[in-house]
């Protein structure tokens, strides 16, 4: 049996290969390219000696996805995901750290632990669709928190009325009147009917009513800010409102779509029976516990 530690990052990989005995076989480093993942596979081959070999060599890596992960596999290697702390472990106390040096630390990792190591195991095309978008869309939610508190902190400074007239700002009514109406200047000079007209537009369950108030909301004494940082800060809002709302319909989208693969597989309904686990919960909970179920040893690993 060979261990390789691979030691990855955006630019290059470092790979360290010892054998059964601990000692080093071979060494390489190759761009993150084509070439270079297409030269880290024929290394390990010729490494090994012969193809076939290939379920010989353990992969020891701290990723559990990516371009290089599916080309591993794709090449007929055994591939051991670890954990980043489990090499901050092993590094002696000067605290050394280099790129050859991990990838060595992850090859002895593989030759004492290969046992308490779970190998990775692809799931199926439909849970690592739904697992990639569920990870993509955080990513999205994550930039929709980010603009909404600079928006947030925009309003405070020039037009803090505009934060209590609605429940949510991260909603298209909302953004279409801030749209609408930038300043409390033009808010006010809206008309109820005009108001009336913006709320039926985004199909407002009481429109009528909900216009009389607004207007008479904004007709009130309200704090407002001097002409410069009116428009400044107004300009701002409409260059965050601008980011905002597409941004927010490209998430409901991909609500759209996580449900509809969520709903194929056969684990969907067990998954939407757990407590509290909503639209947005069930799917993430059943990509993240994957196909291979006998990947957790017990009840509090999957928990975990």
């Amino acid at each position: 049996m060979w261990y390789a530690g691979i030691d990855w990052s955006d630019q290059h990989h470092e790979v360290v290969v010892i054998d059964e005995q601990g000692q080093r076989v071979a060494s390489c480093r190759v761009p993150h390219t084509p070439e270079g993942v297409a030269e880290l596979t024929t290394f390990l081959h010729q490494t090994l000696g012969t193809a076939p070999a290939a379920q010989e060599l353990a992969c020891l890596i701290e990723t559990t996805h990516g371009l290089l992960i599916t080309a591993l596999l794709d090449a007929g290697f055994a591939v051991y995901p670890v954990n980043p702390k489990t090499v901050d472990r092993r590094r002696k106390p000067s605290g050394a750290k280099t790129d050859a040096i991990d990838a060595y630390l992850l090859a002895k990792t593989g030759r004492s632990d290969l046992a308490d190591l779970r190998r990775l195991t692809p799931d199926s095309p439909l849970v690592q669709e739904l697992k990639a978008l569920t990870r993509d869309q955080d990513g999205l939610i994550q930039m929709q928190t980010r603009l909404v508190n600079q928006l947030t902190a925009c309003l405070k400074a020039y037009y803090p009325v505009a934060l209590s007239l609605f429940t949510k700002l991260q909603q298209p009514l909302t953004l279409a009147f801030l749209q609408t109406y930038p300043t409390l200047e033009a808010a006010r000079g809206a008309s109820v009917a005009q108001l009336a007209e913006l709320l039926q537009q985004h199909h407002h369950p009481t429109a009528s009513t909900t216009a009389q108030t607004l207007h008479a909301r904004l007709q009130q004494p309200q704090l407002e800010a001097d002409p410069i940082t009116t428009r400044t800060k107004s300009r701002l809002l409409l260059a965050l409102v601008s980011q905002l709302a597409p941004l927010l319909d490209q998430i409901q989208r991909y609500d759209a779509e996580i449900t509809r693969l969520f709903l194929q597989h056969p684990d969907s309904v067990s998954c939407s029976s757990l407590p509290r686990a909503g639209k947005r919960l069930a799917p993430r909970l059943l990509a993240g516990w994957g196909d291979e179920r006998e990947r957790y040893g017990s009840a509090a690993s999957v928990q975990a």
